[in-house]
């Protein structure tokens, strides 16, 4: 089967960084099932692999973890799917991803497609929905659907692909007033579309934007992206007893500044209940079951921004813009629906 590989350690103007290369498909395990893959979505994850930033096991032989696709086949023990099923999963960074014509998932971290999307729609969609899902209704603990007026909620990196789902899912979802960072014209706008009552820039001081804006004391904040540049002012802006959550990745990160106000500090960190196979891995499931609802309901729309035709090229085009940083919403390598 055709496949994307990558150099470990690369950077994305190496012509090598990542090449077209031709591998043995895959065998389903027997929770697995065996997925031809239409379209996938780019993460920052992947230049981050790419790069040796980030560390996975030597038999990832190709990045990408957001996925939509046909189950072309299933293991002996799988439930929840039969062939030529429309699917989409975010993946598990322990294996090898998307980026092939064919990859195995475990059904437990699956969902059948929403059937308003296409593939590519669809392929923006998984990963930043279950971290922003598991960042505000498992981290934060807020019921989905209640819409009890609360605090507010900032989110700090507002126009990424996280960022996009969470807005909405907080707009939609939660009673929280809800202020985004942006810091141009294009990203703003966005934040606004996606849900933000407020935008402020995070290229000025934070705290006195947030203060200038009137609004229930920020109870709730979620870091999404340099945190440790901001930290200082997410310290004075959240108030006592409020509830910080980071996703992005630290060397070392010093949460005693969050003592004096007695703040929570919570990871979310996606790939944790595939990566350790806990007990309750098919929430996964359950959370894509309820995301695909909501698309099809109209209450969610994806993020899709950008679609690139698929291959090598294209993929390292993608790392690249992601890489620069300044995007909105998701960029997707998809073949003709």
């Amino acid at each position: 089967m055709k496949s994307i590989a990558f150099k470990l350690g690369s950077k994305v103007d190496n012509p090598d960084c990542l090449f077209d290369t031709t591998v043995d498909k895959p065998v389903p395990g027997p929770r697995d099932v065996l997925v031809r893959v239409h379209a996938v979505g780019v993460n920052p994850l992947d230049t981050k692999v790419r790069a040796g930033l980030v560390q996975v096991p030597d038999t990832v032989r190709a990045l990408g973890w957001d996925a939509a696709g046909v189950v072309e086949a299933a293991g002996a023990e799988v439930r929840l799917f039969k062939p030529g099923q429309r699917v989409y999963y975010a993946g598990s960074f322990d294996r090898t991803g998307s980026n092939a014509e064919y990859q195995l998932v475990d059904e437990r971290i699956a969902a059948a497609m929403p059937a308003n999307l296409s593939f590519a729609q669809a392929a923006a969609v998984p990963l930043a929905a279950l971290t922003a899902w598991q960042l505000l209704f498992e981290r934060f603990a807020i019921t989905p659907g209640d819409r009890q007026q609360r605090g507010s909620l900032l989110v700090l990196g507002g126009a990424g692909g996280v960022g996009s789902l969470l807005l909405q899912l907080a707009r939609q979802l939660t009673g929280f007033t809800v202020i985004a960072t942006a810091s141009r014209p294009d990203s703003v706008a966005w934040c606004r579309s996606m849900g933000a009552h407020h935008v402020i820039d995070h290229s000025l001081p934070l705290a006195a934007q947030v203060a200038a804006l009137n609004v229930p004391a920020v109870t709730h904040i979620a870091a999404l992206s340099n945190t440790a540049q901001h930290f200082q002012a997410l310290v004075e802006i959240i108030a006592p007893h409020g509830k910080l959550a980071v996703i992005d990745d630290h060397q070392q990160f010093d949460a005693a500044p969050l003592k004096a106000k007695s703040v929570s500090l919570h990871w979310e960190m996606v790939f944790t209940r595939p990566l350790y196979g806990t007990p309750d891995m098919i929430e996964q499931h359950h959370i894509l079951q309820r995301v695909a609802r909501l698309l099809e309901e109209g209450l969610l729309r994806s993020t899709l921004q950008q679609r690139l035709a698929p291959g090598a090229a294209s993929m390292a085009l993608a790392h690249g813009m992601i890489e620069r940083g300044g995007g909105c919403g998701k960029i997707v390598l998809a073949e003709q629906d």
